[in-house]
């Protein structure tokens, strides 16, 4: 039987959502999805187990009632939950055709009561009877769903690496998330956020960690993922994760979400931390502490401090309770929950920083205890919901900090270091980097980071706006009077940018000619601006400098091949990245060309994109690899919803690149009679006398439209077969070469991409230079003067004196 592939299991998780969607919006069908396929991997893991144990009763001579006996006994099922019949997927799919959501209702519910410990109030509140609106879900929409999620068994064995559901499930956490806008940043803060925060807390095997706003309980998660990618995967089961939710249905997800991670340890309560926070000590009733806390608490939240419990907590004071100000409530509650040594890192609207009153009174009191550790501003829109810019407080057990961070706090102005996205930003891998290696380092950076006293800050008022300590704005553009008077480029404008220049080894010598008083020109060989980034990427100076760099990832990736190649039996998956990282930022930066937040980010964002087919490597082999690959495309391709073109894949452009040329013709040529229609249409709906297509012009392009459809269905079903012919060519060594080399390949793309963004940032210097200085006043007075004189003789011409 074929493994499930991540990408597979996603699409499938998605296509069963597009069955619900329109009918109701995502924040409130998301409870029946998870609900379902919940039941359908409990059933499936389930029912493995009673198979085995009915053979081995059966093995011992037993009859096949007393098999059943004690196959149906909840004692064998220790690691397992016990399904009862009316829970189980045979049930649900054969017998349950009337009255549906009933039916389900009664197997979550059965489900729950069997496994009452582990289970008690996760699934109580999905109700497939509940009416939103006026909409209710009937038995045929059940039935189809229910049959949906028939299509793909749901065990371990199944799965092309052991986390694929796992992963699959915050998959479609992030997508209700997206769907469901401002609703979704009360179960979801982006992964890429999660990852720097814990990257700057570093959790280590044996602490405990918390998250008192634990949401769908990513912190959590992927805190374990932390150790397990620094000290190992046994390493990363000695790890107590704790957590608390006031939301019900939000704390249900985050229970899910740890089961599908195989986290069956970690304690997670429901309930309002402010009021009433949940983790005590058995024996004392006192606070549990923890080595590491993280959370994004919901921002701008009023409070009551009627019934709260352990006021304790509360020692730098009591933030308005109107207003909308708990914020530093919440992070007063992380720091009391801190144990000797340990560390937290919470997610803060900018307004903490610097309102005055009783919150300037808290701030105060973090650093007069000397807990506050960084401040780091973070880049605007990173969040479902809220366009509020954020920032992430630092903070240390009170009095505990190193020796070289004390009576200080590191201010990071980081809000510039994203990718912009279509409707939200994002951290890439190199942005995490710079921003966790500033913080490790503790150290002024001009324009990015600065380490401040807490002298400074009690005289600023206990003031913490980021601008003020750390200023990233760019300097003004410098304009020199005389180049604009006269022409020329300024020397010394030249100069400073001699470090990005003498990064790529470009010498501007190369495009300028020397002139006196510090002033060059453009040389003879520049006379249009379009000649600047062609004379830049031609310089024998970078054409250098780019082929030591890449000699010296050719010597890397030779030196560092065999890691990947033993993967498959040393399983060390991490092992490998940690080495990575590390090897490949020694083998690169002393070429020069790219700093070290860049070449780290390379590494670290190439892992990223291949860090489930590194898992699938890890678990089943090159082949293994090359049969995800496969069936991901075949997916994709009878995916009939899929608007992109599987045969985009890496491994289709390798083995069938005339497939690939043939159906991109064929789309060329569809997208070009789209346009012809669309225009057409628009045309008559202006209705301003342009003659049109006529009626038997637009039939024929309709009719060509059809049989080019046709055409890429055909050759795409003959692509799945050429295609799988190929596989079954490929034997264990064609695999290991081919992955590897693909591997490879993205790896060069990735660095090529910052190579060839550091070029362009060269040639744009020079090009700033001719936009601002090759016209000179004195020229365009020359040119204005021969004008006039033209035209006065012109006019003379005419007759006119």
């Amino acid at each position: 039987m074929a493994k499930l592939t991540l990408s597979q299991l996603e699409r499938h998780l998605f296509a069963a959502a597009d069955i619900l969607r329109g009918k109701m919006d995502a924040s409130e069908f998301k409870e029946y999805i998870f609900g379902m396929l919940f039941l359908k991997r409990s059933s499936d893991e389930f029912q493995k187990r009673y198979t085995e144990i009915m053979a081995e009763q059966r093995d011992r001579g037993r009859s096949e009632a007393e098999a059943k006996k004690r196959a149906e006994n909840p004692d064998y099922y220790q690691d397992l939950f016990f399904v009862p019949e009316q829970s189980r997927w045979a049930f649900i799919r054969d017998k349950l055709h009337d009255n549906v959501a009933d039916g389900l209702n009664r197997a979550l519910h059965a489900l729950e009561e069997e496994n009452h410990n582990a289970l008690g109030g996760v699934l109580q509140h999905i109700d497939f009877n509940r009416q939103v609106g006026r909409a209710r879900l009937n038995d045929r929409q059940l039935r189809a769903l229910i049959d949906h999620f028939n299509k793909h068994r749901l065990r371990n064995e199944d799965f092309e690496f052991p986390d694929l559901l796992g992963d699959a499930y915050q998959y479609l956490i992030a997508q209700f998330a997206d769907s469901a806008g401002k609703k979704g940043g009360e179960f979801y803060t982006p992964s890429a956020v999660v990852r720097l925060m814990v990257r700057l807390v570093k959790p280590a095997s044996g602490m405990r960690v918390y998250d008192p706003c634990v949401g769908s309980g990513g912190m959590l998660i992927q805190s374990r993922q932390y150790i397990e990618e620094t000290e190992g995967v046994d390493a990363a089961r000695n790890l107590a994760l704790y957590g608390q939710d006031s939301n019900g249905g939000v704390w249900s997800i985050c229970k899910m979400n740890m089961i599908f991670h195989g986290i069956l340890s970690a304690d997670i309560q429901n309930g309002d931390t402010l009021v009433d926070p949940m983790h005590r000590d058995e024996h004392t009733n006192e606070l549990l502490h923890f080595d590491r806390v993280l959370s994004n608490p919901p921002f701008s939240q009023n409070y009551s401090r009627d019934g709260m419990q352990h006021p304790e907590r509360f020692r730098y004071g009591w933030a308005p309770e109107g207003g909308k100000k708990a914020d530093l409530m919440f992070a007063q509650h992380m720091l009391a929950a801190l144990r000797s040594g340990g560390v937290m890192a919470t997610v803060m609207p900018h307004g903490v920083l610097f309102r005055g009153g009783a919150e300037k009174d808290i701030r105060a009191g973090f650093i007069k205890d000397d807990a506050l550790d960084a401040v780091i501003g973070l880049p605007p829109n990173l969040f479902y919901g809220t366009g509020i810019p954020a920032c992430i407080l630092v903070m240390r057990y009170p009095g505990d900090k190193p020796a070289g961070r004390k009576g200080k706090a590191l201010f990071i102005n980081a809000d510039a270091e994203y990718h912009a996205g279509r409707a939200q930003n994002y951290l890439h891998p190199e942005h995490i980097e710079k921003i966790a290696g500033a913080y490790e380092a503790f150290a002024d950076i001009p324009g990015y980071a600065a380490v401040v006293t807490h002298e400074e800050l009690a005289a600023n008022d206990y003031n913490l706006n980021i601008r003020r300590y750390a200023d990233n704005a760019p300097p003004p553009e410098p304009h020199d009077v005389r180049a604009h008077l006269v022409g020329g480029v300024p020397r010394a404008e030249i100069d400073a940018k001699a470090d990005l220049f003498a990064a790529h080894g470009f010498d501007p010598a190369r495009v300028f000619t020397e002139q006196e008083d510090g002033y060059v020109r453009f040389g003879p060989h520049i006379d249009a601006r379009d000649a600047i980034k062609p004379a830049v990427e031609s310089d024998a100076g970078v054409k250098a400098q780019e082929a030591r760099l890449w000699e010296a990832f050719n010597v890397w990736w030779k030196a560092q091949t065999g890691r990947l190649r033993s993967l498959p039996e040393t399983g060390s998956l991490y092992a490998v990245r940690d080495a990575y990282l590390h090897s490949f930022e020694a083998a690169l930066r002393p070429v020069g060309l790219l700093d070290r937040f860049k070449v780290a980010g390379v590494i670290a964002g190439w892992w990223d994109a291949m860090r489930y087919d590194l898992k699938t490597l890890a678990a089943s082999g090159f082949d293994g690899v090359i049969d995800s690959w496969v069936a991901s495309l075949r997916a994709a391709l009878e995916d009939e919803n899929d608007k992109t073109n599987p045969l985009e894949h890496k491994l289709a452009r390798r083995l069938l690149p005339g497939d690939l040329a043939k159906v991109a013709q064929r789309e060329a040529r569809m997208a070009e009679i789209d346009a012809a229609l669309a225009e057409d249409a628009e045309r008559d709906a202006e209705d301003e006398g342009d003659e049109g297509l006529s009626a038997e012009a637009i039939k024929a392009l309709k009719s060509e439209q059809r049989d080019l459809k046709r055409a890429v269905k055909k050759l795409e079903s003959e692509a799945l077969d050429r295609l799988d012919a190929a596989r079954a060519g490929l034997s264990l060594e064609d695999c290991a070469a081919l992955v590897l080399d693909l591997a490879r390949a993205d790896l060069r793309a990735e660095l090529d991409r910052y190579v060839t963004a550091h070029r362009q940032q060269a040639a744009a210097a020079v090009e700033n230079w001719w936009d601002k200085y090759r016209v000179a006043l004195r020229d365009l007075e020359a040119e204005r003067g021969a004008a006039a004189a033209k035209l006065g003789e012109y006019l003379r011409g005419l007759g006119y004196e």
